[in-house]
């Protein structure tokens, strides 16, 4: 990826923090658009609820929600090229949500949790093309001085990711996903009776779902907007909608690559009587494919004749998986043999889930050998993962037992389990894709947690209950153990609810994507944001994989707490544990008494801008000033404040880098048990991007203190244990001016104390 930039692979986690690099089939929204006017059709969707209601008097209607199509509609305010005013993108997100509160309308927002394998090479592409991009935007800046139109818009830095934390403090329902968010968004449509999805991804027309709402012709103040109709489109291009998953594969998708159809789409063009000259290349495919697969039978054999008409060399398997990647659970489709569709509904953590527990199927099914053969699952129920049939007489057990009887029963079986194979029972306790030893008790697994455990949830367990259970059973007490693979099923629950940061991503997958950020590549005094951060995510990945160890297998970062005690242990030292090894990412631990004396959205910043500062060896103390400044002014201002101004390519630059350290912030946050709330590291508490590139203009202006600090006596408080913890870890820091020198030599703190002094001098004269 060159110097800096580009799809920079630095170590094992996952920033999610690109724009989704394949919107569907290529030129189909366009295609319905202009060939089939009549499947767009303007909807009210108030008009929808009502009807809703009436048809579904149980469930509100409710709208799934594809955030990750909807954050550049969102993204309104006019300074975005700063940084992101985010105030003001709160305040319009709050807006859009209140409006269909109004109409009674429930949103569940997705996002998009990963970046799946198969689109791995697209997406570095799309990262390469934004890298031009970017190239050109600072040289647009470094011209003009002002931000360019949005013709070259460009989101704001982890814009993704702060919306979904924006989202949920606004107590919506929000979810980050496993796999790409449309294949979730839909199945949650379809199983939940959703009025609709609102969305710009041309694959909702293809799966067969609820409506499909567009959010690009969505107007909020009328709350009307344009719904896609698959049958519509069906019946211009005559096929059922049978067809519309093989119609996507044979147009391209994220699955099978265009470059594999040329010569299929040359046979069909060829063959076509809708050939029109009028239309363009691409709608003459779409309309000749259509032709094409129309009059061929709906079977499997006629999937594989299909496979055999691509290249030599290519995956002969490309179409089958393309169309069963849009089969959502339960449905079965005529191009795949219906014994394995349901394989296909599983997701890759449940298959790798499973496959892991096979053996404890066996070990458990020795356990218990006096058991009938009918609680045993099936090797074809594991495939398709049902569940077994209950044992022999258990139903007639339920009614000639009493509950004591039964409850005695469950105990004796499970003790067996404890006494010859203790972890094979922590594994099912723990997990819930680890049935299989619970099927052969013939009982739900929440059952058995009831019964083991008491009614808690999973981020409850502690080593307590681990304990409890052994003296519970009347067992020789055994070491507290919390295995491994908890902490990750505890980041799997905190990652689906939007709650932590990466951290699912780093202890399941180890990889992490480092996407773009307005950098400018020709600043070579500024290193890259991945490679700035690159220290800090080292460390938390040492507190992730590395942690707990003896010191001499740990070197740099001899000590560090386990997970166990960051994530699960209570009290006040616990606490102070927790902040101290979050300090310890950024080189900051012997400043912790500092740090804690300001607000903690203060302490948080100040954290970031003081690792800066040791990172950045060209940061000046103008620089410093105008981050001190920006953070100490901001708090009381609106929305409306904060906007009007000449735009520095410098200042924009710095911006960017400090918005992507807050995703390392809140990166090392989710590591280390959460010692910050997460609200309090969010970007509207600590930046806004005019306000940023005021502050920066006035310092290198040479503006005094107190009309920097707009004259608050507080602020230059603050001030003085800011620079305390921002300067002193650093170096030295240069005036642009070379007026002053600023090291981390004894005589430094000295200079600083006088300069502190003077700023109270000045300010308290004003006031």
């Amino acid at each position: 990826a060159g110097r800096r930039r580009g799809p920079t692979l630095a170590g094992s986690g996952n920033c999610c923090e690109f724009w989704r690099s394949a919107m569907g089939v290529k030129g189909l929204q366009g295609f319905v658009a202009r060939v089939c006017p009549d499947a767009c059709k303007t909807v009210d969707l108030r008009e929808m609820a009502e009807k809703h209601r009436i048809d579904h008097p149980d469930s509100p209607p409710v709208i799934v929600v594809d955030a990750m199509g909807c954050v550049r509609h969102w993204y309104t305010p006019e300074f975005w090229v700063c940084g992101g005013q985010w105030r003001e993108y709160l305040a319009i997100l709050e807006d859009f949500i209140k409006v269909f509160m109004a109409a009674g309308i429930k949103l569940v927002f997705y996002f998009d949790g990963v970046v799946e394998e198969k689109k791995r090479e697209e997406w570095i592409k799309r990262r390469m093309k934004n890298t031009e991009e970017i190239a050109r935007l600072f040289q647009f800046i470094k011209t003009h001085r002002k931000q360019p139109g949005r013709e070259m818009f460009v989101l704001p830095s982890a814009l993704p990711t702060f919306t979904r934390y924006a989202l949920k403090s606004l107590g919506q329902e929000t979810v980050c996903t496993l796999q790409e968010a449309d294949f979730e968004v839909a199945a949650y449509g379809l199983q939940h009776d959703c009025m609709g999805i609102l969305g710009q991804d041309s694959d909702y027309l293809i799966y067969n779902t609820c409506p499909y709402f567009s959010i690009e012709n969505l107007r909020l103040d009328r709350l009307v907007t344009v719904m896609y109709s698959r049958e519509v489109l069906c019946r211009v291009l005559g096929i059922s909608l049978t067809h519309l998953p093989l119609f996507a594969c044979l147009l391209g998708n994220d699955v099978v690559p265009e470059s594999q159809l040329e010569g299929f789409w040359h046979k069909c063009l060829i063959n076509s009587p809708h050939r029109n000259n009028s239309y363009s290349r691409r709608t003459n495919i779409l309309l000749s494919v259509a032709n094409y697969i129309s009059k061929i039978p709906c079977s499997y054999s006629s999937l594989r004749h299909l496979e055999e008409m691509l290249p030599l060399g290519s995956d002969k398997t490309l179409l089958y998986r393309g169309v069963s990647s849009y089969l959502l659970p339960g449905q079965q489709s005529p191009w795949i043999p219906p014994n394995i569709t349901n394989c296909q509904m599983l997701s890759f953590q449940q298959q790798s889930a499973f496959c892991q527990d096979k053996e404890i199927f066996q070990v458990t099914f020795e356990v218990l050998p006096g058991h009938h053969t009918p609680g045993r699952v099936s090797p074809e129920q594991s495939r398709q993962g049902e569940s077994p049939p209950m044992p022999a007489g258990h139903a007639a057990l339920d009614a000639a037992q009493s509950a004591a009887g039964l409850e005695r029963t469950l105990l004796a079986q499970v003790k067996l389990l404890i006494q010859q194979h203790p972890k094979a029972l922590l594994r099912t306790a723990f997990n819930p894709f680890s049935i299989q030893p619970i099927f052969v008790l013939g009982i739900a697994p929440t059952q058995v947690q009831d019964l083991v455990l008491g009614p808690v949830k999973i981020d409850e367990v502690c080593t307590d209950h681990l304990s409890n259970l052994s003296r519970f059973l009347g067992l020789n007490p055994f070491p507290p153990i919390i295995p491994s693979f908890f902490f990750e099923q505890l980041a799997k629950e905190q990652h689906i609810q939007s709650e932590n940061y990466s951290i699912f991503n780093i202890l399941s997958n180890g990889e992490i994507e480092c996407s773009n950020s307005l950098e400018d590549d020709c600043d070579t005094e500024i290193p890259g944001q991945a490679l700035i951060y690159r220290p800090a995510r080292q460390h938390i990945y040492s507190i992730l994989l590395e942690s707990g160890k003896d010191c001499n297998e740990v070197d740099m970062f001899c000590g560090t707490p386990n997970l166990k005690t960051l994530w699960l242990a209570k009290g006040p030292d616990v606490e102070k544990q927790r902040y101290n090894t979050l300090l310890a990412c950024f080189h900051l631990q012997e400043e912790m008494e500092e740090l804690q004396a300001l607000e903690a959205p203060v302490a948080g910043f100040c954290c970031l801008l003081a690792y800066l500062m040791m990172q950045v060896s060209s940061l000046s103390l103008e620089d410093l000033n105008a981050f001190l400044a920006l953070v100490l002014c901001l708090k009381g201002k609106s929305a409306a404040q904060l906007t009007g101004l000449q735009v520095d390519p410098r200042a924009v630059h710095l911006g960017s880098v400090l918005i992507r350290g807050l995703t390392t912030l809140l990166m090392a946050n989710s590591a280390c048990g959460f010692p910050f709330k997460m609200d309090d590291l969010m970007p509207w508490a600590v930046f806004d991007g005019k306000l940023f590139q005021e502050k920066y203009q006035q310092s290198h202006r040479g503006c005094s203190m107190e009309e920097l600090l707009e004259g608050n006596v507080r602020t230059v408080n603050q001030k003085k244990v800011c620079i305390q913890v921002c300067v002193l870890e650093s170096h030295q820091v240069l005036s642009c001016s070379s007026k002053y020198v600023f090291s981390s030599q004894p005589h430094f703190v000295l200079q600083i104390w006088v300069f502190i002094r003077f700023a109270c001098y000045v300010t308290e004269r004003s006031v």
